[in-house]
């Protein structure tokens, strides 16, 4: 067990104001109507538009999570931006969210943590270990995502899976007596499937000086859906099992899981074949497509805000990422 007496204090949403529907992108994708709500079911998701940025978003996520914290920005000790995609390559995206907060001149220690899809949930597990040893108090959570940006309309079927957004959380140290904490966290990558999900182009490696329009490829998201479900749903069930032995936790002891939120099949099958039961598993796809990095914390603040956890229930994050990764957490709310 890895016990830390760390509380989530508060938590926030922002979602751009454009909403794109499964009947639009039927359109945009030139596929037969239904085609995207059968694939998808998502309904709705939303599109940064107006001069939104990925900042910009994440500002607004994390000012609606120190209001619901009680917190003002002079209470935080460290901003970190959990993203999977960046506002750009240099410098990082925290800083970013920092100015679009106001707080440019403030000197608040400002970084990016990025492993992919599991992004916020690696900076939790890493951070709430800086609480716990106190040298930080109150940490900043970000994880702002434009999906949209770098969508690739020939490949239809993971096109029509996203949307943007941007969720935050605040944390802190548990005060004593309370029963908030973080049980067990857990990560486990498996390069062989590295390029089932990826964007080749933008590095060192193909730097965007090679970009071309003959040669936009790879510089576009790409995902092999299909590969990552069948080696994903080949790991899960022990990688699980192994986070419950080493955590003595049982699964009837979750008020809620909130996985990385795929398509809504996908998210159908993982409940089936993970065992858990419906009304113990988040489900917010449908609204809000899958939204990379954000849509753990996007989910965990659904949650609080419809009442289906309270202070002392058990929850359970988890899910895949590209790497390809598995990812864990337990933590009692």
């Amino acid at each position: 067990m890895q016990l830390r007496h760390v509380k989530i204090l508060g938590t926030g949403k922002y979602l751009p104001t454009r909403k794109v529907t499964d009947e639009e992108l039927d359109t945009l994708l030139g596929t037969p109507a239904g085609w995207v709500n059968k694939i998808t079911g998502v309904g709705v998701r939303h599109y940064a538009g107006g001069g939104e940025t990925a900042s910009t978003m994440g500002a607004k996520a994390a000012e609606a999570a120190l209001l619901a914290a009680g917190l003002s920005f002079a209470d935080i000790d460290c901003l970190v931006c959990t993203s999977g995609t960046k506002e750009q390559p240099l410098p990082s995206t925290a800083g970013f969210i920092q100015q679009a907060m106001g707080q440019e001149n403030s000197g608040v220690p400002a970084f990016d943590i990025d492993s992919t899809c599991l992004s916020f949930l690696v900076g939790l597990d890493v951070m709430s270990y800086m609480v716990e040893a106190g040298r930080y108090r109150n940490v900043l959570l970000v994880a702002s995502e434009i999906a949209s940006a770098g969508l690739d309309y020939e490949d239809k079927e993971s096109a029509a899976l996203f949307g943007d957004g941007a969720a935050a959380v605040v944390i802190g140290p548990s005060p004593a007596g309370e029963s908030s904490k973080i049980l067990h966290a857990s990560l486990k990558t498996y390069s062989s499937g590295a390029r089932y999900s990826e964007i080749a182009g933008g590095g060192t490696r193909l730097h965007a000086r090679k970009f071309s329009r003959e040669n936009a490829l790879p510089y576009l998201f790409h995902m092999d859906g299909q590969a990552i479900f069948r080696k994903a749903s080949k790991l899960l069930p022990e990688f699980l099992e192994d986070m419950l032995a080493q955590s003595h936790t049982q699964m009837e002891d979750f008020r809620l899981v909130v996985p990385h939120q795929g398509s809504a099949m996908a998210m159908r099958l993982l409940r089936k074949k993970l065992g858990i039961a419906e009304d113990r598993f988040l489900d917010n796809t449908p609204g809000h497509g899958n939204t990379i990095a954000a849509s753990i914390p996007m989910g965990l603040h659904e949650a609080v805000s419809q009442g289906r956890v309270q202070r002392g229930d058990r929850i359970l994050f988890i899910g895949p990422a590209a790497g390809l990764s598995l990812g864990g957490l337990i933590l009692d709310y």
